[in-house]
């Protein structure tokens, strides 16, 4: 079994738990699910826009812990003084070290969209994500058929919320719909982790030119947000680079002013 199968199957029975737990009903009486979301499309046609949606996580399956110790609404926001476009919040916990609570406690403090960062599997999900403050939700193509990533994408939609969905190679093509607002090539394989910079790189002409694209992952230096600009890319989701240093704040201003 692979990481990722390994990851949706304890993700399914997290789901099943916590619609015992809490109602989408209640998710609707929220305030955080009342109000209007933040647009990350319209921040990345932004003249001025860095186009980095800078996360915060805490680990991964593959390199263990990054930055144990972090506080999450302290990075968000120097992240966001510092220019990103947006913010990814990973929330999965036992895989990623992540918590709800991290969106929650961040949110009052951003005036930028925060993608939650999450195995979406299940339309509770997607009520769970918007009652949590997100403004945009990840779709996976390898764990969702291109099926459900259409009805995903309408639902988030419904609500309000932006949708990215996440490619790894040519085969997946065939899960962009209208539905979806961005198309993601992650440069990490989640069946090995390995990471291979140019997957992005090859993936570009073969996105549709209408959806916004974003690169994800592997991305250590500012010669490679030069590099995938010139190749169409609008986006730029990095996370390790920034979080396994002591500041990861100081090293996003760092990054950013070589770019």
């Amino acid at each position: 079994m692979t990481i990722l199968e390994n990851i949706v199957l304890r993700k399914r029975a997290e789901v099943d738990a916590r619609k015992q737990i809490n109602n989408i009903g209640l998710f609707e009486t929220l305030d955080a699910y009342k109000r209007d979301v933040i647009s990350l499309k319209a921040s990345l046609i932004e003249n001025k826009s860095s186009g980095i949606i800078a996360e915060f996580k805490r680990k991964s399956p593959s390199k263990g812990w990054i930055n144990a110790t972090a506080d999450p609404v302290n990075v968000t926001q120097a992240y966001q003084l510092s220019g990103a476009s947006a913010v990814s919040i990973l929330t999965d916990e036992f895989f990623f070290g992540g918590s709800d609570n991290d969106i929650i406690n961040c949110r009052p403090h951003l005036s930028i969209p925060i993608l939650r960062k999450e195995f979406i599997i299940d339309p509770y999900q997607i009520h769970e994500s918007k009652s949590l403050g997100a403004d945009l939700i990840l779709l996976i193509a390898a764990c969702l058929t291109p099926k459900e990533v259409l009805a995903l994408a309408k639902l988030a939609h419904d609500i309000g919320l932006e949708v990215l969905l996440e490619l790894h190679d040519e085969e997946e093509l065939d899960h962009v719909c209208d539905a979806v607002d961005f198309v993601g090539i992650n440069n990490r394989s989640l069946k090995t982790f390995d990471v291979n910079i140019e997957r992005s790189m090859k993936m570009a002409a073969k996105l549709p030119t209408a959806k916004l694209k974003i690169a994800e992952s592997g991305i250590n230096e500012p010669s490679q947000v030069r590099a995938f600009k010139e190749n169409g890319y609008s986006g730029f989701l990095i996370g390790e680079s920034f979080m396994k240093h002591d500041n990861p704040g100081e090293a996003f201003r760092n990054f950013t002013a070589k770019i």
